[in-house]
Parts: structure tokens; C-alpha cells; sequence
């Protein structure tokens, strides 16, 4: 296959994107497509090798595993390797956990697999993942393992059909891409199934480019260009990925692909000797830049600047280098390493980490953390409907078996509302009363809003909801992480606490009216035929109180800014002292029971070593059981 040096330059296009976005510079806030583009090249290269050897006659699965081997296992094992003696030192019992699985899950090439039953890429658990970033190597991989199977049995029906085959799984692949980010968004991003497209793409392109040659097209090659940079730059976390929305940078390499002939203006921007040298390096780029960041989010007990996280960019190109220079290159090269040390060596690696993968799993799960655990923060009453068990729970009969007599209650909210229905339903018990708990994850339990992308499982859950409570005479109970999603964006307490993730900010459908607005008129509504009783807004820490905790020793009392909650939370604040005029709405602030004038106008996060927080914002049972005893005095007024 004839060298084509605009390619390199692409895959330093979609390196640097991908370094920044997850160093934080929200400039690059569409920095995540830059994966994108790695598997439309991949599936271009791979297609053009395959392509040949079948012509030519000297397609052999074993050389194609032995190229492949050479090229991506042995950089990754010593990024995997390097990992091991930080992750012993600087991890936490529960964060060595996670890391363990993984080094299992890439050794097995399903990282992608466990990444996706784990959290979300843009969570902020994610965030701390050294080898978070492999889920992308696992879906080549997964693509590596399938597709020359299937290009050499269906090259017998002719290389006119199974080029047709491809683009009809390809476009299969996007239209379930399109179905998926609206039910399964986090499986949709991480499994293979609906990225297979965006690899297909590029051997689409391999076949139109082994029939006809790189076209001469400037202008269609500068469009192509244009397209990778403007999703870099305008898309961001909100956009539904992949879909329909993906098909923007994916295009835009296709076309660079068929028409940046040599002598085009976008090839020789992306021929530049300096774009060129990243490009060769970008793998070796990738491996580092995620331990790197997430070994300095974990030692660090406040957000790093991004200043220091321009360092660790900056570090990642110079390890890059090394391990291009001294891992990759030889490696790549037959007569250093031969085909049967390659085999030998990286099965034995792969064995070895996975040995030592479940070794860790199972030494940590044997011993004591020593992070608070809160394994009794769940509702597991079968009045307790959330969104995983919905179907199983949601019966025609659950108002009759919940809910009897004259004192029902039902609680409706995300997963802050989840975090307090085992402490609301003890005391609502003590009291004679009823509860039945409707959530559902990340869900505003008011009618007519949803996040973007729309949320269209949350819209039916609570349609249904709310079709329940109408049904009855019960007191309603809201809990949400209502600065979230009215206010937007995430929590940065201003000590060095920045909550990871994306915006939660909702927005009303009809948009007849702002969402703050909608929500005030929305619970006005509801108050005008039963009582309603609101949490406030818990107050947000900004960093993970357990971890924190655990790293001071956990011992001290550990606090955040009560002005800096107040300012953040002004809109709130004044939202509710509106609704608790109304005779039938009672408000529990959550911070007069943590937040005061005794604590020196400090939000306590944790009282002499036990944490209230399970994480950065939801309550651990200690805050939910305080919580839960404003509720109980409500309840002896009513």
C-alpha cells in the first residue's frame, strides 16, 4: 500500500482533539470525535491491506494478527505496565478495584464492554480511569478479530457484492446508533455494534479508492477538513454520540481520504513535517494522555489547573516519542522480533495481566477499604420503583399494595430522591404512614422538561409517574438535584472541588415559558389538590467526600464554602422560599441542617470522619437519616 503522509497528518487531527478535550480545555469541547476519525482511518488502512493480499493471493489471517499484534500490543503493554506500581501506590482500595477489572478487560479486548457497565465516558468516576481510553483500541480490536474473517468468506460472491454487503451493514450500524443514543446512550457510545459504521466507512472509501485512485479535489477535500475541525470545535458533551451527528467528522475523513490527492491544499496542510511527527507518534499519544491525567486527578486532592494539565499534554508527546522510538519501531520490525516471539511474548503478557487483574479484584474485595463503604444507602423494598427495575415493579395493582389508609406518601425524584427513600420510608413507618418511591436516574420529576439529548425513557417513566399519583389523595414528596438541572453546569466549590461531567441543565419541550418558571408553576399546580413537600437543593461538595476523606485519614471534619453554595444556588433558593408561601408546600432546606452560621459559614461534607456525601453530591445514609428527621417533624404537625 502506497504511503500517504496526509493520513498521518489526520491521525495527529484526532489525537490532539481527543489530549485537550480530556485535559479539560472546554475550547476543544468536541475533542472526543478525534476517535472517531482513528476508526474511519483504521478501517481504511485495514480494508486497503486486505483488499490486496485477497487480489494478490497472499491473504493470510495469521500475518494479518501478526501485523496487527506488532503494531498495537506491545506500546499498550508497557502503558499497562507503567500503570501498575502508581495505581498500587496512589489508588484507593475501591479505585484499584476498577483497575484491576480493567487490566483483566483489555487483556480480554472487552474494556469496552466493562466501560460500559461501569459508567458513562463523560461521568465523573470516568475521569480517574487510567485505562479508560482502551475501549476504543477494544472495538478495533473486536473489528480486527471479525472483519477479515468475513472479507475473505464473502469474497466469493465478488468484490462488487461484498462491497454492497458493507455499505448495507454500515448503514444498519448508523440507523442503530440513531435508535440506541435515545434508549441506551452509554452502550450506544461504547459498544461496537453501533460504532461498526464509522470503521465501515473508512473500508467503503478503501474499495472506491482501490478502484479509481485519490482523486484532485480541493475543494471537496477542504470541506472534508473544515468538517473534522468544526465538530471538534462545536460539538460538546450534549450531543448525541454517536448518531447521525458523527457523521459529520466521519464524512469530512472520507472525503479527505477519496480526494486529498498530494497535491491539494488540505494535503499538504496535513503533510506538514510537524503534523506528520505527531501523527506517527498519535497512538503512542493516546496510550499516555489518559494514565497521565488520571493518575494526577487521583493524587490530587483538588481539580489540577489546566495549566498543569497543559504540562501533562505536553508529556504525553514526549513519552509518546519514547515509546515510538523504542517500543513501537522495534517491535514493528520483523528481523528484531520474529512472528512466534510476538505470539509468545504477548500471550504471556496478556495471561500475566490478567493473572495479576484478578489477583488485585480478589485482594480487594478480601480486605477491608478503607473507604467508607455504604452498601445500606438502597431502597430495596418493592414500593421502591427505579429506573432499572421500571417494567419488573410498575404493576397494575402497586397503588393498593403500597398505599393504604389515609396516610400515603409518594416520592418522586432522580437519584438524589433514591439516595433518601430507604431513610424517608423508616420514618414515614414510624409514623403509620405508607411510601411509595418513583424514580428514576437522572430524571427532573417534572412533566413538559428533559435534558438534550431528549430523554425519552425519563419522559415516559414519568408520564406514568405522575398518571400514578393522580390516581390517589397521597402527599407528594420531589427531591432532585434541582441546581443541576435548572441552573446548569457542574459544581465547583472554589477550593480546587470541580465536579466532573456534563451539564444536567434541562429545558421546557413546549418552550412556552423558562425552566424555572415551568418548574414553580408545575408544583403550584400539583399543590392545589394535595400537600407537597420539597427537598432543597443538597448542597453540592465538588469533590468525592469518601476519597477526600480517606486521603486526610479520616479523621477531620472536612468543609466547603457556604457563600459559594448560596451564590450558586441563588435561583433555587428563591424558587422555593416562592413556594413555600403556598399553605399546601412545605420546603426542608437541606442547608439549615448542614449549612450555618455555627459551622462559620461552612457546608459541613463530613463530621469528625464520617462522610455525608457518597460522593460529590448525593447523601451517604448519615446526611439522608438528618434529612429524613426534618421530614419525621413535618410529618407529627401534619
Amino acid at each position: 500500500m502506497k504511503y500517504r503522509a496526509e493520513i498521518d497528518g489526520l491521525r495527529a487531527l484526532a489525537a490532539i482533539p481527543v489530549i485537550l478535550f480530556h485535559a479539560g480545555f472546554e475550547l476543544f469541547s468536541g475533542g472526543f470525535v478525534g476517535v472517531d476519525v482513528f476508526f474511519v482511518i483504521s478501517g481504511y488502512l485495514i480494508t486497503t491491506i486486505l483488499i490486496e493480499d485477497i487480489e494478490n493471493k497472499r491473504f493470510s489471517i495469521v500475518n494479518f494478527y501478526e501485523r496487527r499484534a506488532r503494531r498495537i500490543l506491545p506500546a499498550l503493554f508497557f502503558v499497562m505496565l507503567v500503570c501498575i506500581p502508581f495505581a498500587w501506590m496512589w489508588m484507593l482500595p475501591s479505585q484499584m478495584k476498577d483497575f484491576s477489572q480493567s487490566l483483566v478487560a483489555v487483556s480480554l479486548f472487552a474494556s469496552n464492554i466493562l466501560f460500559w457497565q461501569e459508567s458513562g465516558y463523560f461521568d465523573a468516576a470516568a475521569e480517574e480511569k487510567p485505562l479508560l481510553h482502551t475501549w476504543s483500541l477494544a472495538v478495533e480490536e473486536q473489528y480486527y478479530v471479525l472483519f477479515p474473517i468475513f472479507l475473505i468468506l464473502a469474497w466469493r460472491f465478488g468484490k462488487s457484492r461484498v462491497f454492497w454487503m458493507i455499505v448495507v451493514m454500515a448503514a444498519i450500524s448508523l440507523l442503530l446508533s440513531e435508535w440506541e443514543w435515545r434508549k441506551q446512550p452509554t452502550a450506544n457510545f461504547y459498544l461496537a455494534p453501533t460504532r461498526a459504521w464509522e470503521l465501515f466507512a473508512g473500508s467503503i472509501a478503501a474499495f472506491v479508492v482501490q478502484k479509481q485512485g485519490v482523486q484532485k479535489n480541493n475543494l471537496l477535500a477542504l470541506v472534508g477538513l473544515v468538517a473534522i475541525i468544526f465538530s471538534i470545535f462545536f460539538y460538546d458533551e450534549t450531543t448525541p454520540f454517536p448518531s447521525v451527528y458523527a457523521l459529520v467528522p466521519v464524512l469530512g475523513v472520507v472525503l479527505l481520504v477519496l480526494y486529498a490527492e498530494k497535491e491539494t491544499i488540505a494535503a499538504k496542510l496535513l503533510s506538514t513535517k510537524g503534523i506528520v511527527g505527531i501523527g506517527l507518534i498519535s497512538y503512542s499519544a493516546y496510550l499516555w494522555h489518559q494514565p497521565l491525567f488520571a493518575f494526577a486527578r487521583i493524587r490530587s486532592l483538588e481539580h489540577p489547573s489546566l495549566l498543569y494539565m497543559s504540562v501533562l499534554s505536553l508529556s504525553s508527546l514526549l513519552l509518546a516519542y519514547f515509546s515510538w522510538r523504542f517500543i513501537e519501531a522495534p517491535f514493528r520490525n520483523n528481523n528484531f522480533v520474529t512472528r512466534s516471539q510476538i505470539f509468545s511474548v504477548s500471550g504471556t503478557f496478556l495471561i500475566a495481566f490478567m493473572i495479576f487483574g484478578y489477583a488485585g479484584h480478589k485482594e480487594i474485595i478480601n480486605s477491608n477499604y478503607s473507604i467508607e463503604k455504604f452498601s445500606n444507602w438502597r431502597d430495596i423494598n418493592p414500593c421502591a420503583v427505579t429506573q432499572n427495575n421500571t417494567a419488573e415493579n410498575l404493576t397494575d395493582n402497586i397503588l393498593s399494595e403500597c398505599l393504604e389508609g389515609d396516610t400515603n406518601y409518594i416520592l418522586l425524584g432522580d437519584s438524589h430522591a433514591e439516595s433518601l427513600s430507604q431513610a424517608f420510608r423508616n420514618v414515614i413507618n414510624e409514623e403509620g404512614g405508607r411510601l411509595l418511591s418513583l424514580l428514576d436516574i437522572g430524571c427532573l420529576p417534572v412533566l413538559g422538561t428533559t435534558r438534550i439529548p431528549l430523554q425519552q425513557q425519563c419522559l415516559l417513566n414519568k408520564e406514568n409517574y405522575w398518571q400514578m399519583v393522580r390516581q390517589t389523595n397521597a402527599t407528594v414528596i420531589l427531591s432532585s438535584r434541582w441546581r443541576l438541572n435548572l441552573v446548569g453546569p457542574r459544581f465547583d466549590n472554589k477550593e480546587g472541588g470541580v465536579e466532573y461531567g456534563k451539564s444536567g441543565l434541562n429545558h421546557v419541550i413546549d418552550k412556552s415559558d423558562d425552566i424555572i418558571s415551568h418548574v414553580e408553576k408545575f408544583i403550584s399546580d400539583v399543590a392545589l389538590n394535595r400537600r407537597v413537600i420539597i427537598i432543597s437543593q443538597i448542597p453540592e461538595a465538588g469533590w468525592n467526600v469518601p476519597e477526600r476523606n480517606a486521603r486526610l485519614g479520616g479523621k477531620t471534619t472536612i468543609t466547603t464554602s457556604f457563600d459559594v453554595y448560596k451564590s450558586a444556588n441563588e435561583p433555587i433558593i428563591n424558587l422555593f422560599e416562592r413556594l413555600a408561601n403556598n399553605p399546601n408546600i412545605d420546603v426542608i432546606n437541606v442547608e439549615n441542617i448542614i449549612c450555618n452560621t455555627d459551622f462559620n459559614e461552612r457546608c459541613l461534607n463530613s463530621i469528625d470522619g464520617s462522610s455525608l456525601y457518597r460522593d460529590d453530591d448525593h447523601p451517604s445514609p448519615l446526611l439522608a437519616t438528618m434529612i429524613a428527621n426534618s421530614l419525621s417533624d413535618i410529618l407529627r404537625k401534619e
